[in-house]
């Protein structure tokens, strides 16, 4: 019997003894710090030739290039992050830089720039083409953008905002894990006495970034002696101040409508009627083909003759009168897309107007599409500096703004032009099938909130420009046919009717509404009433100024608020 005992007592103890050797092993398993390393290709995402970037204190998903010792970033990654300032054309192989004051140009690949002062060589190629991504080196970034950088083997460090950051000591020698916890892989070992920066404090370990910007964590009982460092912003570049000519108060504009040379005849007669008008914009120029040409009504005789008048003279030039009047296929966005043809044409446009003796260029560029808005800012950055050393006012003007018009670039205008005049009417417009207000009050009002929100276009520079006319909309069953009315014509048109309108209060305008026969007929009126209330929005808001669409409209009980209102 015993013998058979001691036999099962032996294996029992074989047993226990495996159980408790594996349970250890577990349990030394669970707690010994691993050894493994982490991949830092993979960690950083990064492929041969090129280097993440860390930008402030994360990863971002873009990646740098690296090519002949130098930095490059792709021009979009360099936009987004850095200065959204550069203009690429593709087609002439070129990348323009326009500042206050200059155009800075450079070819793809080539190893210097051109301004005014001519042309200035570099170490290294300024900017690359490979495949269809251009890429600019990050040295000539720097070149106008306030911004650092540190490289290091598979990464960039990045910074473009300073200010106080919270540092640790390493008290004892430890690693720098991908995560949080020991068994994550290690992104490098820390000495005792180095110091890291305090990302994210955790209950045992804090998220944390090296000297040599490797983000992970480590242990809180590894880290002590917090401290506060106070980081030195970078300023090697300080752009040019953007300076602008202004009137010695509030700009009273009237547009005068010009079809044709006999058409400046008709000035003494706008004079007459637009009182309290400071500036006259006759408008005589329209592009008139794809190579950045463009037809004229000018005549120097009536600048000398508005002169007489205390009048400052800006010319029009916009990109479709003379395809509206022709029927001619003209494409605003070959001649703006093209540097040749967009810097000729501006070039054109100032020696035009300086041979004039204009004081200033009103440019009226509308239906732009989408994609011609980089080509559109950049055409007003380069006209801006030819006019700003002319000694021309350039105006611009602009729709109303809302989302889908946001490339036409307010922000951009309201630094480089000295006014912009927001367009303050075709709510609902000529054609449009949609019978309503062309300027009710809220659309007045909202659109020029949007205008100066954020200081997008400063207050002194916003010109509101104010409808001198209405529609009258004709529904019969689902045909909407529309005229317009002048606002000199729409009192005497309504008393013919034997139609009294009465006051909308949304819209704050006179609205009358009638039938004959089978048709409907609606006017938001425009008048003494409506004008006013848009006046008072306008002083409210102390904006620049009043433009008026168009001399010729008005009535001399309205031309007496504008009056009042630039004078006031």
């Amino acid at each position: 019997m015993k013998k058979r005992i001691i036999p099962v007592i032996v294996a029992l103890a074989l047993i226990l003894i495996v159980a408790l050797v594996g349970f250890g092993g577990m349990i030394l398993d669970k707690y010994t710090y691993s050894k493994e390393l982490a991949d830092l290709d993979q960690y950083f995402g990064v492929a041969q030739g090129e280097l993440a970037i860390v930008l402030q204190d994360g990863m971002v998903e873009e990646k740098a290039l690296l090519r002949e010792d130098t930095v490059y970033f792709d021009i979009d990654t360099m936009k987004k992050y850095l200065n959204e300032g550069f203009y690429v054309d593709a087609a002439e192989q070129k990348l323009l830089y326009t500042t206050a004051q200059d155009t800075v140009a450079t070819a793809f690949g080539a190893r210097e720039y051109s301004d005014k002062g001519g042309s200035h060589p570099t170490e290294y190629a300024t900017c690359l083409l490979e495949g269809e991504k251009v890429y600019v080196a990050a040295e000539y970034v720097r070149l106008f953008t306030n911004f650092s950088y540190e490289r290091f083997d598979r990464h960039i460090q990045m910074y473009t905002q300073w200010g106080e950051k919270q540092m640790l000591e390493v008290v004892k020698d430890t690693q720098v894990r991908t995560l949080g916890g020991i068994k994550s892989p290690i992104l490098r070992e820390l000495e005792k006495g180095e110091k890291v920066e305090l990302l994210n404090r955790m209950e045992t370990w804090s998220e944390v970034k090296t000297s040599d910007s490797l983000i992970g964590y480590v242990e809180n009982k590894r880290l002590d002696n917090e401290s506060t460092e106070v980081e030195v912003p970078v300023t090697d570049y300080v752009p040019a101040e953007y300076t602008s000519l202004s009137l010695p108060g509030k700009v009273s504009l009237g547009f005068h409508a010009i079809g044709g040379e006999a058409g400046n005849e008709t000035l003494d007669a706008m004079v007459a009627e637009g009182k309290g008008i400071n500036v006259i914009a006759p408008t005589w120029f329209s592009l008139n083909d794809n190579e950045g040409g463009f037809r004229s009504f000018a005549d120097s005789g009536y600048v000398e003759r508005a002169h007489g008048y205390g009048l400052q003279v800006w010319g029009v030039w916009d990109n479709f009168n003379y395809k509206n009047e022709t029927g001619e296929d003209i494409s605003t966005y070959q001649v703006l897309s093209s540097t040749t043809k967009r810097q000729q044409l501006a070039r054109n446009m100032v020696d035009t107007s300086l041979g004039l003796g204009l004081d200033g260029i009103n440019l009226d560029y509308e239906g732009l599409p989408q994609e011609c808005g980089e080509h559109y800012a950049q055409f007003l950055k380069e006209l801006s500096v030819l006019c700003r050393e002319s000694g021309l006012v350039l105006s611009v003007d602009s729709y109303v703004p809302f989302n889908f018009n946001n490339h036409y670039r307010l922000d951009i205008q309201g630094r480089v032009a000295d006014y912009v005049i927001i367009m303050g009417y075709d709510e609902h417009w000529h054609g449009s099938g949609d019978p309503g207000s062309v300027a009710s009050i809220d659309y007045v009002s909202n659109g020029l909130d949007r205008t100066l929100q954020e200081e997008q276009v400063p207050a002194e520079k916003v010109v509101n420009a104010l409808p001198f006319y209405t529609i009258l909309w004709q529904t019969e069953g689902a045909e909407v046919s529309d005229q317009y009315i002048t606002l000199a014509n729409v009192a005497d048109y309504l008393q013919r009717m034997n139609v009294q309108p009465a006051w909308d209060e949304e819209t704050c305008q006179n609205y009358a509404e009638w039938q004959s026969g089978n048709v409907t007929y609606q006017i938001w009126v425009e008048d003494a009433e409506s004008i006013s209330v848009k006046l008072n929005v306008m002083k409210a808001k102390n904006i620049g100024g009043v433009a008026v669409w168009r001399l010729g409209y008005g009535t001399e009980q309205v031309w007496d608020l504008v009056s009042a209102y630039v004078n006031s």
